[in-house]
């Protein structure tokens, strides 16, 4: 897409055109703001206009002003900081919604507040029921996992299968273990079923709970659609209006619907799981790659596990588990002949990488697929990046490869996370600003719903960096905090660019989708341990307001 320039505007506005006339009128017009608009040859702007879901001038007012017409909705924003929208690069969107509607376990920070949000949940249920979602987080606690006898005498008839908020494990109670047919002579390959004293306590890891999910009886059509507009509405609420979605065909399957008719309020670049390029290949033979609401291309990998389960894939072992360094939920051959596959077929990649050497042997993957394969713009993304060796660094530039991170984990695994791998590990942990450094293109997320899908707290966390338990007030790693712009393109045109649609969105220039956010302050001028009490007022997709402050 050619793109205006400011001057070319400018010029437009001031009457080049002989006829005031050939000005379109506006469907929306927002004056008297401070205006972010991520474009480097117009970076700062006060005014904006909007006809059928693009911008039409972005500007002073005087650029705006002829394209106001008698049915122009005109919104004066009071010297409001306007960003363009957020886009989430990494989310579980459908699974996000139904948890909205779960037990809430992500703030027990003791055992018996853990046991006493389960059992009040449970008795709110239709009996029998099963209890899933829950996002707990041992480490509130003191780091002990949570056991089935905990929750046995609260949940009654009443199975349950509770995540941790990483998603790498779960809890599951004695009638849980029962019905899904799990005992101690259990073994799953790539996957844990815990015991103490020669009995399961309840927890799974990795494969141990990801296969349990697939013997749930599955959710109604109208209850997919149900989980997946809670998501749509709550991130609206957060100013966000794009995410990329990693949870495959089956949510694509509900989007389309919604799409199918009109419901969609938040635009959608889908995932596939890798494994299944095959299949994602011949949807876009049939089907395309969809449009401007909901995409498909991208593909969504493993390599390993995460910190906080102790299955992220290091070189040296867990300081707290001698011996214990993680491993592969998938091999390394495996790996590269999904990648390798894909890459031909013209389809994009991401993979899960936590650990140094989970990270280290995908790079390894991606060098070897891009020299095998020839040069194409193929923008392989590494989801997570979270710990790297210093030498790792600088190849995702040379490498081309996206870091798509969420700086939300840093202040959350900051609490703990030397305890876990050492000082010297975390140094180059959520290591922000040495990727930027080096000039790798750093695009933001969530990974919702892990963390919370809220875009100002992941701008706080990458800029300050101070943990949730408020143990460092300078910032956790503070040399890896980056700047507010940083994080703002991190979450804007860099996330564009992550998906192939920074020509699309991404900053807020003429005949670019009209996806904007409205904010009570400037983010470039408040002290950056304010961000995180910043409202969003207001939310715009394609021009429609989707969002206010009532």
């Amino acid at each position: 897409m050619q793109k205006l320039s400011f001057y070319l505007i400018v010029a437009l506005a001031a009457g080049l055109f002989a006829c005031a006339d050939e000005h379109p009128q506006a469907d929306l017009v927002i004056r008297n703001a401070v205006i972010w608009t991520a474009d480097s040859a117009n970076p700062q702007a006060e005014a904006l206009a909007v006809k059928d879901g693009r911008l039409l001038a972005v500007g002073k007012s005087y650029v705006v002003s002829p394209f106001i017409g008698d049915s122009t909705e005109v919104i004066d924003a009071g010297g409001r900081f306007i960003v363009p929208g957020f886009i989430d690069t990494h989310v579980h969107f459908i699974t996000g919604g139904q948890n909205l509607r779960s037990v809430q376990l992500r703030e027990a920070d003791s055992r018996n507040d853990f046991i006493a949000r389960i059992a009040a949940y449970a008795r709110s249920q239709p009996p029998g029921t099963w209890i899933t979602g829950g996002d707990w987080d041992h480490q509130r606690w003191g780091g002990e996992l949570p056991q089935r006898q905990w929750i046995d005498s609260v949940t009654g008839d009443h199975p349950v299968l509770l995540n941790r908020l990483d998603g790498h494990m779960a809890l599951a109670n004695t009638l849980a273990l029962q019905l899904l047919g799990l005992d101690e002579q259990t073994v799953i390959p790539d996957g844990e079923l815990l015991q103490a004293n020669g009995r399961l306590t309840g927890i799974l890891k990795e494969e141990a709970y990801y296969r349990q999910l697939t013997k749930l009886s599955p959710y109604t059509p109208e209850q997919e659609e149900d989980f997946a507009r809670a998501a749509m509405h709550y991130v609206a609420a957060q100013g966000v209006t794009s995410v990329h979605d990693m949870n495959g065909f089956g949510d694509q399957q509900v989007f389309e619907r919604l799409h199918a008719r009109g419901e969609l309020i938040t635009r959608i670049y889908s995932f596939t799981p890798l494994s299944r390029w095959q299949a994602l290949q011949a949807k876009i033979d049939t089907a395309g790659r969809g449009d401007e609401w909901l995409r498909r291309g991208g593909l969504k990998g493993f390599v390993d596990g995460s910190l906080g389960s102790h299955t992220a894939a290091f070189f040296d072992a867990y300081r707290d588990a001698p011996g214990q360094h993680g491993y592969f939920v998938n091999p390394a051959d495996s790996l590269y002949k999904w990648i390798k596959g894909a890459d031909r077929a013209g389809l994009q990649v991401g993979v899960h990488a936590i650990g140094d050497s989970a990270n280290h042997v995908l790079l390894d993957i991606y060098e070897q697929v891009a020299r095998e394969n020839g040069p194409r713009d193929r923008r392989f993304r590494i989801e997570h990046a979270q710990h790297l060796l210093p030498a790792d660094i600088p190849r995702f530039a040379q490498l081309e490869v996206i870091p798509v991170m969420q700086p939300y984990h840093a202040i959350d695994d900051g609490r703990w996370a030397e305890q876990v791998i050492g000082h010297g590990r975390a140094r180059t942990t959520y290591a922000f600003k040495s990727l930027l450094e080096a000039h790798a293109r750093l695009a933001l997320g969530s990974d919702w719903f892990v963390a919370p899908p809220v875009p100002l707290l992941g701008i706080y966390a990458a800029v300050t960096r101070q943990t949730l338990d408020g143990r460092h007030p300078q910032g956790w790693v503070p040399e890896q905090k980056i700047t507010v712009e940083q994080a703002l393109y991190g979450y804007t045109l860099n996330a564009a660019y992550a998906s192939f649609e920074e020509d699309l969105k991404g900053s807020l220039q003429a005949g670019k989708l009209a996806d904007m956010v409205m904010l009570d302050h400037n983010l470039l001028t408040i002290p950056p341990a304010q961000i995180r009490q910043v409202k969003v007022l207001a939310t715009w997709v394609g021009g429609k307001q989707v969002y206010r402050v009532e």
